[in-house]
């Protein structure tokens, strides 16, 4: 059998995001090693149990977004019972739900930068860590508003047509490649900004 050449594309971009991504921690870790004080000054600014509980939204937005995948896979677009019957949803409902909570982490991020440039006046030239760390939570915040764009597309395809097709199906497997990446690139990002510091 003949892998998909969508999926095989998809994963092999996804590879050259990694680089990008490993480039952003390695300058990380080069100015952390250069300015460690900056790096105890200014970490303590940061609001760790409020990324935290984004960072768990983010997280399990991962877990809907898989369900939604089963979901097409079985050809169950849509809901087959009531709204509130979540075991009927199909995959418009936990795709919907994904996007729903990709986009309470983006603004939560928008929150968290909000605070920290008005009332700590962190920002992108104020020092090494400021560039560092919004070019890095930046970066990543794009990713995943592209994602949520990904989400629209997808569901906008199913509205649009009157079959659920196998290249929709493989169309949500591979949002669902991009989205468990982003957030596996922002469990690592968490960890190293929040938690390591």
């Amino acid at each position: 059998m003949r892998p998909n050449l969508t999926s095989v594309g998809t994963i092999v971009w996804l590879s050259s995001e990694l680089m990008f991504f490993a480039a952003l921690f390695a300058i990380y870790f080069t100015l952390r090693s250069n300015a460690p004080g900056v790096w105890d000054e200014q970490t303590q600014l940061l609001n760790v149990p409020f990324a935290l509980t984004i960072t768990t939204v983010l997280v399990l937005s991962s877990v809907t977004c898989q369900i939604g995948v089963l979901a097409a896979e079985r050809g169950q677009v849509g809901r087959t019972g009531r709204l509130f019957q979540v075991s009927k949803w199909g995959m418009r409902e936990w795709f919907i739900l994904t996007f729903l909570m990709g986009a309470f982490f983006i603004a939560g991020q928008s929150y968290e930068y909000a605070e920290l440039v008005l009332h700590e006046g962190l920002t992108l030239s104020s020092d090494p860590y400021g560039s560092i760390f919004y070019l890095a939570t930046g970066f990543h915040g794009i990713h995943v508003t592209l994602g949520l764009f990904a989400f629209l597309l997808v569901l906008g395809r199913t509205y649009m047509t009157s079959r659920f097709t196998h290249e929709q199906a493989t169309s949500a497997i591979v949002v669902s490649y991009y989205w468990h990446f982003v957030d596996v690139v922002w469990i690592a990002l968490f960890l190293t900004i929040y938690v390591i510091q």
